[in-house]
């Protein structure tokens, strides 16, 4: 590592602070000084956020955004963007949504409602490119979709929507990813996101719920199928890699059942959040 002499004295306090140093405080105080810049080096080489906040810190962040970092990317601006923050120069108005088909299938919403979903539909491909079953290759599909409804506990929110469509597999594995992606499992080569310690914090410790969630799936027939999910759940995003949600049309055909009704109206036990998408600018 090369060492900048101007730098390391300005990092100390300046020329003054080091002159009143002993030499073993100037020793210790070097030492403290090329270990971060080594940290930062690695932390560079590795993809780690730099500046990355603690929990108390994102805490602090609270009051100063107009909406709520969980709310859905349908109903806020700027809540679609990376950890919520606003895009500069963007407008405080949400913009007015293109029309559904009278009968909307799971390819509409992924065109008008979904738009861009650039991550889910990477996080497929990815599956199915690696040769991923077509259960799999769904559930990463699906596995982040219900953002534009609700971010907060999206796994559990998703897998309620599909719940009436897809086999059990697809739904426990959208369900756990979201406590899985948590903990780590070298059988698979899965480790701790990098950018979760921007996202949540870098000392940021699960809850219990979510703790006692990943217990219970870790034991469970369709483990796999859950943490099959986080290992294709991509956290870095290529912007020349478009895919055509058309791509999946055969796989959802097999393994999506489309109401005739279309989704929202087919009385189940979910219609209703479909229709929330659908709608989302209806409230009193």
């Amino acid at each position: 590592m090369e060492i900048d002499r101007r730098k390391v004295i300005t990092a100390l306090g300046g020329a003054s602070a080091v002159e009143l140093m002993n030499p073993e405080a100037r020793a210790e105080a070097l030492e403290d000084y090329l270990s971060q810049q080594l940290d930062a080096t690695m932390a560079a080489k590795l993809g780690v956020p730099q500046n990355t906040p603690t929990v108390a810190e994102l805490e602090d962040q609270i009051e100063t955004r107009p909406f709520r970092k969980g709310v859905g990317t349908l109903f806020a601006v700027g809540a679609s963007t990376p950890f919520g923050n606003r895009v500069p120069g963007e407008t405080d108005n949400v913009s007015r949504l293109a029309a559904m088909p009278a009968k909307p299938s799971l390819l509409d919403f992924f065109k008008l409602r979904f738009y861009p979903a650039t991550h889910i539909l990477q996080s497929a491909d990815k599956a199915l490119t690696s040769g991923m079953p077509e259960e799999i290759v769904l559930a990463c599909l699906l596995h982040d979709s219900a953002h534009a409804l609700m971010k907060a506990d999206h796994g559990w929110w998703a897998a309620q929507l599909y719940e009436p469509y897809v086999s059990p597999k697809v739904t426990f594995a959208i369900r756990f990813h979201q406590a899985l992606r948590f903990f780590p499992d070298p059988s698979v080569n899965y480790e701790y996101p990098i950018l979760y310690n921007k996202i949540f914090g870098k000392d940021y410790v699960p809850p219990e719920y979510i703790k006692q969630a990943h217990d219970y799936a870790r034991k469970h027939k369709f483990y796999m199928a859950a943490r099959l999910v986080t290992v294709n759940d991509l956290y870095s995003f290529d912007p020349n890699h478009v895919v055509d949600p058309a791509k999946f049309t055969d796989i959802i055909g097999r393994h999506f059942k489309q109401p005739k009704e279309g989704l929202g109206y087919d009385n189940s036990a979910v219609a209703h959040m479909w229709r929330t998408i659908i709608n989302p600018d209806v409230g009193l």
